[in-house]
């Protein structure tokens, strides 16, 4: 199994996140995460990573806690109300980690996380990774809505630019 996981991620190569995310999906997917924002104060930021280094792989690192790593690196949990919200995907491994900043995380329980990531794996299996992501980030922005719903003019304080690995 942990040879398989390897070899798998050794052949992801940039040129597969290109496939799976060309320029006009990583558009359509900042402009959802940035119009969806004006109904909630929460932050989405969607990240993407073909593969995991060897280094990484060999201590057995775990596509959940690469994304606790990036959701630092991407500082989504430097917001005002603490509800930022990552959406990370490790295409190597085809799964999904939503990572909330301890005020979502305090409101919107793990099993509805585990849902929207399901429900986009499901779409990734299809080969359709632009309609996954489209319908996961509609998922958390009604968690967003439903929980942090905008009281006036919102902005952004993380870009809405997918980060690709």
């Amino acid at each position: 199994m942990v040879l398989e996981r390897v070899l798998r991620h050794l052949l992801v190569t940039r040129w597969h996140v290109n496939r799976a995310f060309p320029a006009d999906t990583l558009r359509a997917i900042e402009k959802a995460i940035r119009e969806n924002h004006r109904t909630h104060v929460g932050q989405i930021r969607f990240a993407v990573e073909g593969a995991l280094h060897i280094g990484a792989l060999l201590e057995g690192m775990s596509a959940q806690e690469r994304a606790i790593d990036v959701f630092s690196e991407l500082r989504v949990w430097d917001t005002e109300h603490n509800n930022g919200v990552l959406i990370y995907l490790l295409l190597a491994d085809h799964d999904v980690e939503i990572v909330a900043d301890r005020g979502a995380h305090a409101r919107i329980n793990s099993g509805e996380w585990d849902a929207i990531c399901r429900q986009m794996e499901a779409a990734f299996k299809l080969g359709d990774y632009r309609a996954g992501v489209l319908r996961g980030i509609e998922e958390v922005t009604a968690l967003l809505k439903r929980h942090f719903p905008a009281q006036q003019e919102t902005h952004d304080e993380l870009p809405s630019k997918p980060a690709v690995l």
